[in-house]
Order: C-alpha cells, then sequence, then structure tokens
C-alpha cells in the first residue's frame, strides 16, 4: 500500500488554491490555452515574445513593500503577454497585457510612465487588474533609469517613440490582445497617467482620440519645452551665483512665514493654502537686515526665491514662463527639485541637463553653464515640441467622439508649475467654447497636494484605476471618469483624503490612519467651510465660486 507523500502537499495546496482563483481547475485550463494560444499570434510592426499564465493568490511585490510597507498584493490569476514592437527601423518597444483570467470587467485601462520613462510599473499593472481591467503598459521604446536620456541622442525615432508613438502603438496591439483572449472587444477603455504620464494622456486626447473612451491626466508635463527650458534657466542661477542656493533650514524658515501669512485663505487654517495665487508673501519680506541667521534671506537668496516664484515670464505662443506656487517651500519634495542637496543636483536642474544634451543640442557635454534662456526657449521649441509637447488645445475630436477627459494639478507641485494646468484647461475652453469644455472636460486644482501625491493637502484623489482609495462611496477621480463615460454622470465635487502615511493611504487606506477629508471642486470653484462641524470632515464645505 502506498503512502501519501507529505512533501508534495504544499505544492498541491498551492495548485489548488491557484484552481480556486480561476474559479475551478477546468477553467484554470481553458485560461492556461487561449493564454498559450497568443504566443503564436501575429502582429502587424510587432511579435509576441511570450504569454504566461500566472497563478492567482498572494504575490511579492517590491514596490508595495517600499510604498506602503506591504510585501504582498492578493492578485487574480492573469494572462501576461510581453510584446516587442517596431513601428520604424530604430525602434525596440517593449510593452505589456496583463489579462485576468476569470472576472475581467469588460475594460481596458492604459498605464502611464513617471520622468523618462523606460520601464513598465508592475504596481498600476497589478492595481489595474486587480480591479477586473485588463491593463497595458510600455516602456516607450527604451530601457533605463526615469532621469536618464542618453538613449536619446542620435535617435530621432526613438524621440518620437517616447513622445506619442508607443503608448499609441501599444494601446493599439493590446485592443488586439484583448479581443483574441477574450473572444470580445473591450467595450470601454481608460488611460490614467500623472507627470509624463499626465503628458502622454493629453497628447493621446489631442492626437489619437480613438484610443481611449476616458482619460486621467494628472500634473502633466505637456508644455514640455517650456517646462524645461524654464527649470535650467532658474538652476543655472542657483548653482552658478554666490551665495544664491538656499539651505535647507533657510527653505523651513520661508515655509513657516508663508503659512502665518497666508493658511487660513479658505477660512481655515490647516497648513494649506487653497490657493496660493492670493498669497501676497514676498521674498523681500525675509531679507537679513544684518547678520545673516537661518531665518532670514541674504539679496542673492532673495532673487532666486523670487525667480522660483516669479519664473523667468513672457510668452512663446500660447505658452507662459511661469514660476512655482507659494506653500510648500519646507518639504522634501520642494528640497529635492528646488535645491537639491547642494548646488546643481536638483532634479530640475538634473532634467535639464538630460533633456538639452540628448534631446535639443545632440551634446553630451552640455551643462547649465552654457544655459541661453533666450536661445533656448526657441530650440527647446523646435526640436522637442513636434513630439513631446501636448500642448494643442482643440479636442474637438475627443469629444465629437464621446470622450471624457479629467485632469488634476496639486497647488504645492513644485515639479511641475501647477499653472501651466491652469493656462491648458482654459485655452480649450477659449478654443471649444465653455459649454462644450464642460460636456466632456474637467480640471480639479488640489491644495496642498504635492507632485501627483503628498503634501500637506487632502491627497489621496483616486486616479490610479483603484475604486475606493478615497473614503467616500464616489470612489475619487477614477471612479467617477467611469461614471461619467458609462452612465452620463457629470463630476461635481470628488472626495480627498489626507492619511498620516500619504503611499499607505494610496494604495492600502485600511493600514494608515485617515486624517481628514475634503473636497476637490472643479475650476475655478473652491471648498469653503460652511462654518459648522468638524473642519476634517467633507461633508462640512461646499464647492463655491471664488
Amino acid at each position: 500500500m502506498s503512502t501519501f507523500p507529505l512533501r508534495a502537499l504544499p505544492r498541491l495546496v498551492t495548485l489548488a488554491l491557484a484552481c480556486l482563483a480561476a474559479n475551478a481547475c477546468a477553467g484554470h485550463a481553458s485560461a492556461s490555452s487561449a493564454c498559450d494560444a497568443l504566443a503564436h499570434a501575429a502582429l502587424d510592426g510587432g511579435e509576441v515574445t511570450d504569454a504566461t499564465l500566472v497563478r492567482g493568490g498572494w504575490h511579492f511585490s517590491m514596490a508595495m513593500l517600499a510604498i506602503a510597507h506591504r510585501p504582498f498584493i492578493d492578485l487574480p490569476a492573469s494572462c501576461r503577454v510581453t510584446l516587442r514592437l517596431r513601428p520604424s527601423t530604430d525602434s525596440d518597444i517593449r510593452a505589456e497585457v496583463w489579462l485576468p483570467a476569470t472576472q475581467w470587467n469588460g475594460k481596458l485601462q492604459g498605464i502611464g510612465n513617471g520622468g523618462l520613462a523606460g520601464s513598465i510599473d508592475p504596481l498600476q499593472m497589478s492595481i489595474a487588474i486587480k480591479h477586473g481591467f485588463a491593463a497595458v503598459g510600455t516602456d516607450t521604446g527604451h530601457r533605463g533609469k526615469d532621469t536618464d536620456a542618453t538613449w536619446a541622442l542620435g535617435h530621432p525615432e526613438k524621440i518620437r517613440d517616447f513622445g506619442w508613438r508607443a503608448v499609441h502603438e501599444s494601446t493599439r496591439q493590446a485592443k488586439i490582445i484583448v479581443d483574441r483572449y477574450y473572444g470580445k472587444p473591450a467595450q470601454k477603455s481608460y488611460f490614467a497617467g500623472c507627470s509624463y504620464g499626465g503628458r502622454t494622456a493629453l497628447r493621446l486626447a489631442q492626437q489619437f482620440p480613438d484610443d481611449y473612451d476616458g482619460i486621467i491626466a494628472g500634473a502633466p508635463a505637456n508644455d514640455g519645452s517650456n517646462l524645461i527650458t524654464t527649470g535650467a534657466w532658474l538652476q543655472q542661477r542657483i548653482r552658478d551665483v554666490p551665495g544664491a542656493w538656499i539651505p535647507q533650514k533657510k527653505q523651513a524658515a520661508i515655509a513657516a512665514r508663508v503659512l502665518a501669512m497666508c493658511d487660513g485663505d479658505d477660512g481655515v487654517k490647516d497648513g494649506v493654502l487653497d490657493d496660493p495665487r492670493t498669497c501676497g508673501f514676498q521674498p523681500e519680506d525675509m531679507q537679513c537686515k544684518g547678520v545673516d541667521t537661518d531665518t532670514c534671506l541674504t539679496p542673492p537668496q532673495v532673487e532666486t526665491l523670487r525667480r522660483i516664484y516669479d519664473g523667468p515670464g513672457g510668452n512663446l505662443g500660447d505658452s507662459i514662463a511661469h514660476g512655482y506656487e507659494r506653500g510648500g517651500e519646507g518639504s522634501e519634495h520642494w528640497r529635492q527639485w528646488q535645491m537639491g542637496d547642494k548646488p546643481g543636483n536638483s532634479v530640475l536642474a538634473i532634467f535639464g541637463r538630460e533633456f538639452f544634451r540628448n534631446f535639443v543640442y545632440d551634446d553630451p557635454h552640455w551643462d547649465l553653464d552654457r544655459a541661453d534662456y533666450a536661445k533656448d526657449r526657441i530650440a527647446a521649441r523646435e526640436r522637442l515640441g513636434p513630439d513631446y509637447d501636448a500642448r494643442d488645445p482643440d479636442l474637438s475630436a475627443f469629444r465629437a467622439r464621446g470622450g471624457k477627459l479629467i485632469m488634476f494639478h496639486g497647488w504645492n507641485d513644485a515639479a511641475l508649475s501647477p499653472r501651466l494646468s491652469v493656462d491648458y484647461y482654459e485655452n480649450v475652453r477659449r478654443t471649444l467654447g465653455a459649454a462644450e469644455t464642460d460636456d466632456f472636460m474637467r480640471l480639479y486644482m488640489v491644495p496642498g497636494m504635492e507632485h501627483c501625491v503628498g503634501g500637506p493637502g487632502t491627497n489621496a484623489v483616486g486616479w490610479l484605476p483603484l475604486p475606493g482609495n478615497a473614503p467616500d462611496a464616489n470612489g475619487g477621480i477614477g471612479a467617477a471618469l467611469e461614471a461619467w463615460v458609462e452612465r452620463g454622470e457629470a463630476p461635481q465635487s470628488i472626495v480627498a483624503a489626507k492619511y498620516e502615511d500619504d503611499m499607505r493611504g494610496m494604495l492600502a487606506p485600511a493600514t494608515t490612519t485617515l486624517i481628514r477629508t475634503r473636497p476637490l471642486c472643479p475650476y475655478p470653484q473652491v471648498a469653503r467651510w460652511n462654518g459648522e462641524g468638524s473642519t476634517d470632515e467633507a461633508r462640512n464645505f461646499s464647492c463655491v465660486n471664488p
């Protein structure tokens, strides 16, 4: 008589759980066959390099561990398809399509990148399939860190892939893969991105209005040629003018002075400026009267802060060279992007060098000491604009096919000027008309939010494909967009949240403390306390015209 091999028990339990995750072992086998069939799928302009069925259950996630301190994420069984696309002779685009093996919601979710891209974000892909979406992401045609642009030097086709072609081609192929796997096309398609991904989102609406039914564009780098020129102009001074750099203790003093003067602009003192444009603080208010201390600014530092707030000024076509807003000067985010640990190593300085060396001037030795604002802004617009910028305000084709667009931007963003989002929204309204714009587009400016997430404000706004990460039945921006696209329910106010740990609040809200909720109001409306009840509860606020 044979005995049961106990050493095989863990594997059998794993297989049983995998079958349960796919609803039945027979269903699992069927999903595996359908996935295997995709490995041989013929593509126009590319190839499938792998198609593998990944079992459902708890999966280790380095991103979840780093961000939310939770090393595992519970995922459904899914078919993971890897693509290699070559729309030009110099293209080498990698894309992935993740397909839930069961309980697909009938929708496709496009995933945006950050910085200079170079990889596919497994966390956003995981979140999408966890909530029933098929998901598509791309590295935009190159591999590397999101602060490295050396791949672009001498490769105009790769720049074109990075700027717009890779996302469009990946979306096009993903729709074909979805149709083949499920035997029917996606009923609706959505795209969500922030920063570079927000720029991509707007470019899709402008250039490829049929790709997505609903689009979220967060903190978009849509006027990219303007942004990098402004950043280089500012960082050149901070690096090369003696005494212009502002150390961290003085950054904290600036923040304290700004809040002392301007906090409470919405009737509530909470460490957040509701609309920093109304704050009257001037850098000269902190100029040292005698000896230099950590609580005052020297004349070179006063000028640096003024440049940060005001920007270089002037127009280039429909672009205004804005600076950055008051209110976030004491944060780690502001320090990293504006000042760095020393002159010349801030994130803005790094991006300025990378773009001008590899995109604009094709000169790997270009550095900030050669920055010439009048010359650079024209060169950047000519070389970078056609493939990278997403400034076209004519979204009539996107509107005509029924597309819906939600933009958001944090007022404490020290990476990308918040006023550029306001400019773009107002340009669309001037181009299409107010009523026509309201029919398909919303802008939400988020008080106290930094770049895409974080900051003292209610920064959990629900823009990831993760229903319910804002503590309200409406589920945040993502859920509001779905309701608009699928049921015609135009969004008004949307509840956002502030958590003790911002990133955990965004990804795993039950694991951290909820501090407050506030309504996000469609621009230009702002939230105002009704005068009764807790100022930490959204229900006690109303959206009003400023």
